[in-house]
């Protein structure tokens, strides 16, 4: 593992959290191998290793554009990563406005009905 991957490797535990990378890792395959590399060299050791803006301003960014390009799946795990970076309920709900306004209330909808849905069992006592 180079430099870069390690780094990914280590802001994609800090802002994910351990449980989360522990399970992709565990379940990782020869098949998905090349896939988990590419995301922890290209979006955790080159994107949110960037320190031009904050991880919540990321954390928004992210929230944004999953929900303005329809890709709900990623959305809970998002909003869970949410209080590792500092983005608070507040946040997420203005970057799911500037999705009703800029790319489409339903989009924004659904996205929103997610997050309250992760936010509620947060909540929860564990």
């Amino acid at each position: 593992m180079d430099d870069k991957a390690r780094r990914g490797m280590a802001i994609r535990r800090e802002v994910l959290g351990d449980i989360h990378v522990d399970r992709a890792e565990a379940t990782k395959t020869e098949f998905d191998a090349p896939f988990q590399d590419l995301i922890t060299d290209a979006a955790w050791g080159t994107v949110w290793a960037d320190d031009t803006i904050t991880r919540r301003e990321r954390s928004m960014l992210t929230l944004a554009v999953l929900a303005a390009t329809g890709s709900y799946a990623e959305i809970p795990m998002h909003v869970r990563a949410c209080r590792n970076t500092g983005a608070s309920a507040e946040d997420i709900m203005q970057a799911f406005l500037h999705v009703a306004v800029y790319a489409g209330v339903p989009k924004a909808n659904h996205a929103i009905t997610l997050a309250k849905e992760t936010i509620a069992e947060m909540e929860i006592p564990s």
